[in-house]
């Protein structure tokens, strides 16, 4: 085990609840500030389609913005919606100056897929962090107080601090080179000293690297592919995945009864790094409530 960890000092489960139980109670007090000002935080969700999965998440992402007292409205557009249609729309939310953070949920149907939605959005009312500009700010190592950071990646670096997990100097490994996840993640935590290396499709020999790793995050949306042969014991895994297995049961990307026994904190799927992605996101909707 590694000796900064203990399992008394720490869960060997990385569970996101006791994350957002401590931090829920500062965004409804923060709320409620602005809320004082005449300021009701909104967040606007454009959902293309009925992707079943889509639509989980967003009522997960309404039901945590009322739950701390902002306002969440879940804007639903038919799957067979033209290009033109959905760019005059998306424009038309994120130009109301009474929408404080607005996004379009992915997937898209085909005939939308190939548009950069992170763009359409203006910066700084880009609430997923996906923006040039947002990129750009992390890039440069901007605080992220200055910008809107990407969700998820975002999330895990809340949840390796809530946990007490020390970052600098640590050799982390990343499976998965997104946009999303994996490069977003690797800026973070080269930013806060650690060592990492980004790992994907086409690295070779991807266990021996894992197995050497301090922490190792997974990103690759496959369900269970990583058995136990990719780990090592005292090892810290951030599992991002959210996928479905042959049973039709929720899972992420690491085998979880087969790797749990063996390392020494992992997150679990579902309860992990999802609801951590939200926390960020409603947070991300406050720090733009607050500079109006």
């Amino acid at each position: 085990m590694l000796p900064f960890l203990t399992m008394k000092s720490i869960p060997h489960i990385l569970a996101s609840a006791p994350v957002i139980e401590a931090k829920k109670q500062k965004l409804i007090q923060q709320c409620q500030q602005l809320k004082a000002k005449n300021i009701i935080p909104s967040l606007k969700v454009i959902l293309v389609g009925e992707n079943p999965a889509s639509i989980i998440y967003t009522r997960n992402k309404k039901k945590f913005c009322e739950a701390i007292g902002a306002e969440c409205e879940i804007i639903k557009l038919p799957k067979a919606l033209s290009e033109k249609d959905f760019l005059s729309e998306v424009k038309k939310i994120a130009d109301n100056k009474l929408v404080h953070g607005c996004f379009v949920q992915l997937p898209l149907p085909a005939q939308l897929s190939h548009i950069d939605v992170g763009q359409l959005i203006p910066p700084d009312k880009d609430v997923d962090g996906f923006h040039a500009q947002n990129l750009y700010e992390l890039m440069k190592g901007a605080s992220t107080k200055s910008f809107l950071p990407p969700c998820t990646p975002k999330g895990i670096m809340t949840l390796l601090k809530f946990y007490e997990i020390p970052i600098a100097g640590k050799n982390i490994v990343i499976v998965g080179r997104s946009m999303i996840v994996g490069k977003p993640l690797m800026l973070l935590l080269t930013q806060r000293d650690a060592t990492v290396t980004l790992c994907h499709s086409k690295t070779k020999n991807l266990s021996e690297i894992t197995k050497k790793a301090d922490i190792v995050v997974t990103a690759i949306g496959r369900a269970n592919f990583f058995g136990k042969e990719y780990f090592s014991p005292g090892q810290i895994v951030i599992d991002v995945g959210i996928n479905k297995d042959k049973n039709d049961k929720l899972c992420g990307d690491v085998d979880f009864e087969k790797v749990a026994p063996i390392v020494s904190h992992i997150t679990p799927v579902p309860g992990g790094v999802g609801p951590l992605t939200i926390l960020t996101l409603v947070r991300n909707l406050l720090q733009v409530a607050q500079k109006i």
